[in-house]
């Protein structure tokens, strides 16, 4: 499948998961939070910016970091890489 469309593919039902999890803290039926994180773990994957923002804003909590860095791992494992770059600009295991 072309990286073009696999990136279109990846944002499309990250942008989906990040509604439904939206949704999902209003509606007591839908769980939002699990929503919402593979949303942006999705999102994450296909979008630099998204990545920047998600590293940015878990950094101060490590547990949590690696919890997202492991995610993001193994999404990237089944889905293989998304982004034009083929890795992220800020992908180094600096903190």
């Amino acid at each position: 499948m072309p990286k073009e469309i696999k990136r279109i593919l990846v944002q499309t039902a990250g942008i989906i998961l990040v509604v439904l999890g939206v949704l999902g803290l209003a509606l007591p039926l839908l769980q939002g939070i699990l929503f919402l994180a593979i949303g942006l773990i999705l999102l994450s994957s296909a979008s630099p910016n998204a990545h920047k923002w998600i590293k940015s804003h878990t950094i101060r909590y490590p547990r949590f970091h690696s919890l997202v860095q492991k995610t993001e791992k193994w999404i990237t494992d089944i889905i293989g890489t998304v982004d034009e770059s083929e890795n992220h600009p800020d992908s180094n295991n600096n903190p």
